[in-house]
């Protein structure tokens, strides 16, 4: 279980000695009318959201903060001298309580959350750090651990066991277990705080989200615009009570409809509305809270001995340390942003082609890139979102590739309770019919669901614990009017691809132990897979089987399909600049000795896009620092750049792939055995260069992003 406390201790999630009292009287009132009290009966212990309410929640989850809390206290008084199955595995088997109700409760305040349940993480997110310092921090369970650690070589260990030992050991020692109690006291404090304010930061973000979303009573300023999308715009003001038209903020910089939006002041308005979501002041500014979270960060990082919180972070992931993590991002930058360079002088000859008498700005780009895709390539956005219709994406394309490359069927299951009844639910069988995983898919935009796409599990695999996978996705693309088709973008199948692969890496997962399992990897390697696996989305045979117009049933035109593949790295300087950008503020924030003051967040943004040569005025970082969710409240705090990492080992990956016959079934199984189903079994250095037979070189993702000549 301690890889999910660490990761908990990631995101932010932090408790304090005041709180443990508060959940002990909590947990009392706790018993078997609870749908928590008890494993689920429900195929793979899938959760019965059917009996599941809010009020559940708060008591189940104290509850397991107290059981666990016992469960360790047990294991570190323990008179025997410790072995690992007294104590290491012992610890894998505590807190079963609470993973079951967290591993819901996370899913849902994501997802689908209200006011309820925001008070909620309001009360548990403290009591659940002080959960986390209260493991990490116990002296007794500690010096067990690291005797089993000093001897590791000597104890009869096969390769999972040792290391889980070394693994325990080191996130031990990461989280301070051998600070004097003086500074343990003082981390405690931080970590607390540190939670607090991370979970303020989400939930302003997602009122400020929801309130910067723009708003028009004109039509004539959703020109350009598809019928489908004025008449989404319509419902999404009628869902909120307002006359009009709404488009509600994605969580990125850029919004989709800006492509499309022929208005001018309108697609501003629109671009300011996100760019200022968080910085219009009153309660939803995140601005303060971003800059105390760092300065927390920091002061912690100091505490532990290191003399950055990014320093502090990486020590346990892939890149090993900040300087390393930099010259990767380096070496992007000079290719990244001469090709967005060049793609801005394009934009611009169409803008002055059409006498605009203005130079490109932010609100502009994907408006006018657009027009050069149509141009360049004869690519129209409109004449391919028909051959994309939702569910024969994720049927004939999602699963279709999982079938052909791991022998994988699916079965729809509508027997199974969900949240909300946009879900989906499939259970998952292997060649052999075994089942395998139950799988959740909730695809479309609501207000009360955090921005972005997402992978996450409601049920962990372990065969210590005799569990199976129950996995979900989430993603916000736009809902269609009623009785309208799911018609996506090319975009958005691409994030349909990569999100499976995360599901994927969980689905395989084939270990003893929970902590190492499926997805828990470093974060500059769990992006691997889902990255990989977004490569199948235009492999010949995947993309003939899904890619069908939606009223025929007829496939797309081989001159489109080309046009799409010529266009495939179109924009790439922008995207990959865009991504960099945000990677670099990330970096930059968590660089910040602990001496450093609280800083002015727009002051600090606009020097650190200076100092990393990410300045350029027509393209914005995909996140600003004040939205920035995944590294103030969603684990990826000094880790953003890891999703360029793991270009390079997925761009890597698919090159052997082509060098070893593609699409096979002998080439998947391989990939399975060696990669996927082991999580964190090993060092994952030495899995990856194991199976690829070699280093990762850049030069796959540099040809894979059209950023070479």
């Amino acid at each position: 279980m301690l890889g999910r406390m660490m990761r908990m201790a990631e995101a932010g999630v932090v408790l304090g000695a005041v709180m443990v009292s508060g959940a002990m009287a909590q947990a009392q009132s706790f018993g078997p009318s609870n749908p928590f009290y008890a494993k689920s009966t429900l195929p793979f212990q899938a959760p019965p959201f059917d009996k599941i309410t809010d009020a559940d929640y708060q008591p189940a989850i104290e509850a397991g903060i107290t059981k666990q809390r016992k469960e360790m206290e047990a294991i570190a008084n323990d008179p025997a001298a410790p072995t690992f199955e007294n104590t290491v595995e012992a610890m894998e088997k505590t807190g079963q309580l609470l993973t079951r109700v967290t591993l819901v409760f996370d899913g849902i305040t994501q997802a689908n959350t209200d006011p309820t349940l925001q008070k909620v993480q309001e009360i548990v997110t403290p009591e659940r750090t002080a959960l986390q310092d209260a493991i990490m921090l116990n002296t007794k369970l500690f010096k067990r651990v690291e005797t089993l650690y000093a001897k590791r070589a000597t104890l009869g260990l096969d390769a999972e066991q040792m290391r889980l030992l070394e693994v325990d050991y080191q996130q031990f020692v990461k989280a301070g277990a051998k600070l004097s109690e003086a500074d343990k006291a003082k981390l405690k404090k931080l970590n607390e705080e540190e939670s607090v304010l991370s979970n303020a930061f989400t939930n302003k973000l997602l009122a400020a989200t929801k309130a910067a979303a723009f708003a028009t009573a004109d039509k004539a300023a959703l020109a350009g615009l598809s019928d489908a999308q004025v008449s989404a715009a319509a419902e999404a003001a009628k869902g909120r009570g307002q006359e009009g038209y709404v488009i509600p903020l994605q969580n990125t910089t850029q919004q989709p409809d800006l492509t499309f939006m022929s208005n001018r002041a309108a697609r501003k308005a629109l671009f300011e509305d996100s760019w200022t979501r968080t910085e219009r002041g009153g309660d939803n500014d995140t601005r303060s809270t971003v800059a105390r979270l760092a300065q927390v960060r920091a002061e912690k990082a100091k505490l532990l001995g290191y003399p950055s919180y990014a320093a502090w972070a990486l020590q346990d992931q892939m890149a090993k340390t900040p300087e390393a993590a930099l010259k990767f991002m380096d070496a992007l930058v000079g290719p990244s942003t001469a090709k967005a360079g060049s793609e801005q002088a394009e934009i611009q000859r169409v803008i002055d082609t059409q006498h605009g008498g203005f130079t490109v700005q932010p609100w502009d780009w994907n408006f006018y890139s657009e027009q050069v895709r149509k141009a360049k390539y004869d690519l129209d956005e409109s004449a391919v979102k028909p051959y994309f219709e939702l569910h024969r994406v994720l049927q004939d394309g999602v699963f279709y590739a999982a079938h052909e490359l791991y022998g994988l069927t699916f079965k729809e299951r509508k027997d199974i309770p969900v949240y909300q009844p946009d879900v989906m639910v499939y259970e998952v069988f292997d060649a052999d019919g075994k089942p395998l995983a139950l799988f959740y898919f909730d695809y479309f935009k609501r207000d009360n669901k955090d921005g972005g796409a997402w992978m996450s599990n409601f049920v962990g695999q372990s065969k210590l614990l005799g569990t199976l996978p129950v996995i979900y996705n989430v993603a916000n693309f736009q809902k269609p009017v009623t009785g309208e088709p799911a018609l996506i973008s090319f975009d958005d199948v691409i994030t349909m691809f990569h999100e499976f692969g995360h599901g994927l890496h969980g689905t395989f997962a084939d270990t003893v132990y929970p902590s190492l399992s499926g997805t828990n990897t470093p974060r500059d390697f769990v992006e691997f897979p889902s990255q990989f696996n977004e490569h199948w989305a235009l492999y010949p045979k995947i993309f003939k089987n899904y890619a069908k117009n939606y009223k025929t049933g007829a496939p797309m035109p081989e001159e489109l399909v080309a046009k799409i593949k010529k266009a495939a790295t179109f924009d790439e300087g922008y995207k990959v600049t865009e991504a960099l950008a945000a990677a670099g503020l990330d970096m930059q924030w968590h660089l910040l000795p602990a001496d450093a003051p609280l800083q002015d967040v727009d002051k600090f943004e606009a020097a650190a896009l200076e100092r990393t040569k990410m300045n350029l005025a027509a393209v914005p970082p995909r996140y600003r620092s004040s939205y920035f969710l995944h590294i103030w409240a969603n684990g990826y705090a000094a880790g953003y750049y890891a999703y360029d990492w793991t270009q390079m080992l997925d761009d890597a990956a698919y090159q052997w792939f082509e060098d070893h016959g593609g699409l096979t079934r002998e080439n998947g199984d391989r990939f399975r055995r060696m990669v996927l189903s082991r999580g964190n079994t090993e060092d994952l250095d030495t899995l990856y260069e194991r199976w690829l037979g070699g280093k990762p070189s850049v030069a796959p993702m540099l040809k894979d992003l059209g950023l070479t000549q």
